[in-house]
């Protein structure tokens, strides 16, 4: 079997490769209420695909969490780096989806991580090797579902677009990899699962990594 068409694959991290969003959202939660402030009902999805800057504005503006976005940032990433060191919460078959796909193609990552979790998930997986780009959207202008942390990630791996493969999970996640133009394979975060139309974007769905196989990437492009 020979895989030429594709030139790269691009992974999402936060529900992707890892089982992140219920830690962010307790993370964020106890950081509101150490501020004697509710949480919104919207709050959760709203914030998921948000850059660091978008997200930590959101907690100050909308929310009401005193203090600098930066400064409000830097508390929620310290406990997430805490919660991470603790135990990494990777999700099932994402080291061996990574491998797996790394044996075939250049892989990037596109997430709304900040780069210091970034670096702290894949070095603690033993996974940095694997990824010859990764960006944060605290890199690019903004978030998902802006497809910018897509297009970054594009560039710099000096693929053509129309032959990327996207592994995303969410809403945002879906609207971004689409907007910019590559093919998606979506996993639907169960505990949040994406909208229907964000998900009919996708080109393939599946309900775990172990489906995610060099076939079925290899497939998704003409």
């Amino acid at each position: 079997m020979t895989h030429n068409e594709v030139q790269a694959v691009v992974f999402d991290l936060d529900g992707v490769l890892i089982d992140s969003e219920p830690l962010w959202d307790e993370v964020r939660r106890n950081v509101v209420a150490d501020a004697g402030r509710s949480w919104p009902t919207t709050a959760t999805r709203a914030l998921q695909g948000m850059s660091t800057p978008e997200w930590s504005a959101y907690l100050t503006d909308v929310v009401g969490v005193p203090g600098r976005p930066e400064d409000v940032a830097a508390i929620v990433t310290g406990g997430m780096v805490a919660r991470y060191r603790q135990q990494l919460p990777l999700l099932p078959g994402a080291v061996e989806a990574v491998e797996r796909l790394a044996n075939h193609w250049p892989l990037g990552l596109a997430s709304s991580s900040p780069r210091q979790l970034i670096e702290t998930v894949l070095d603690s997986a033993n996974l940095t090797r694997h990824f010859q780009v990764t960006v944060s959207t605290e890199e690019v202008a903004v978030g998902k579902p802006s497809p910018a942390v897509y297009n970054d990630v594009v560039r710099r791996l000096r693929a053509d677009v129309s032959r990327v493969v996207a592994i995303e999970d969410s809403s945002n996640g879906l609207r971004s990899a689409s907007a910019a133009g590559v093919h998606v394979i979506a996993i639907p975060n169960p505990t949040y699962p994406p909208q229907q139309d964000a998900l009919a974007l996708a080109s393939a769905v599946v309900t775990s990594l172990d489906e995610v196989t060099p076939a079925l990437v290899a497939s998704l492009v003409p």
